[in-house]
């Protein structure tokens, strides 16, 4: 019989990034990307997108340098958090407990392979819109303020990693991840892993990190309603100045039609859409793809540009971002 699934983990719930020029990057996330400030701690700022039900989705943190500072995941329940700290544990990766900060209660932190530090929880604080952000709908967080891309959703990030098969590994015994698709080299090696806790095709993807560098940060997604969205998004970013790294266009590995930019800090941000590809199979079977399937370019024929293989945050030491 095949392992019992594993349903403790909820969803993935936010994302810390550092960044060196910490004005320029509240403006792009607030005024451009469309994020809206849900409070201040420290040299923290809590952002969220207008239907994230959650206090924040991203904490942007002023530092010396670029790049994670940690990956949140919430639990379904106070059980489910103690079964996965006593999972991790049992691993050698756990850090410890932390106190909560203005988003949710105490945590419990540990790394992964790569030492990308990750935190899981379930206590949290849900955002409570002033008057002027209700929205018409009760089922929804907040009203759509139509500014800037108008991002709906907290929806993946990417990290990189120089042993991508430790990694899958890892996670499903972890969180209980489930390995939806992969990249495979000629040689054997794992260029690319997507995992997902719950329904959606993947919520976290790690993607070999060719500077053979540690820790380091490929992008954070941010999704909308419609393809036509991201084509919208493309002329805010050009109106506002915004490199275009590339799309919009549409990835053959997981189907999501994307789009991606740099923040002012050079963290790449992804605005997408994953239309409506969910994973109900319950005992879905990994999708794998070859090194010559993954030279044919994106789904329509874009070939991947250089940078995306080589562009991560902090910079290298030494190379190429």
């Amino acid at each position: 019989m095949t392992p019992e699934p594993i349903h403790d983990i909820a969803h993935l719930a936010h994302v810390e990034l550092l960044t060196d020029k910490p004005a320029e990057s509240l403006d792009f996330f607030v005024n451009i990307l469309g994020l809206t400030e849900s409070g201040r701690e420290g040299d923290s700022v809590f952002l969220r997108a207008w239907d994230d039900y959650e206090f924040h989705t991203l904490k942007l943190t002023a530092a010396s340098h670029t790049g994670i500072g940690h990956v949140a995941y919430r639990t379904t329940s106070e059980q489910a958090l103690a079964r996965r700290v006593a999972a991790i544990e049992k691993l050698g990766a756990g850090i410890g407990w932390v106190e909560g900060d203005l988003g949710h209660g105490r945590a419990y932190r540990f790394h992964d392979p790569d030492k990308h530090v990750f935190e899981i929880y379930f206590d949290t604080h849900k955002y409570v819109p002033p008057a002027e952000e209700r929205p018409a709908l009760k089922n929804q967080a907040q009203r759509n303020h139509g500014r800037g891309c108008a991002v709906r959703r907290l929806d993946h990030v990417n990290l990189l990693a120089r042993d991508v098969s430790a990694v899958r590994a890892f996670l499903p015994a972890a969180l209980g991840s489930r390995v939806t698709e992969q990249i495979v080299l000629d040689s054997g090696e794992v260029a690319g892993c997507w995992f997902t806790v719950n329904n959606k095709s993947y919520d976290i993807a790690y993607t070999r990190d060719f500077t053979n560098s540690e820790g380091r940060f490929h992008h954070v997604t941010y999704a909308v309603d419609q393809r036509e969205h991201v084509l919208e998004a493309a002329d805010v970013f050009l109106e506002n100045g915004v490199f275009i790294e590339t799309g919009p266009h549409k990835h053959a590995v997981q189907q999501t039609f994307f789009l991606y930019v740099y923040e002012p800090a050079g963290n790449r941000v992804e605005v997408a859409n994953a239309g409506a590809r969910l994973i109900l199979d319950p005992d879905w079977q990994t999708v794998t793809w070859t090194e010559t399937e993954r030279k044919k370019g994106q789904a329509w024929g874009l070939k991947t540009i250089e940078s995306f293989h080589t562009h991560g945050t902090p910079p290298a030491a030494g190379g190429d971002h």
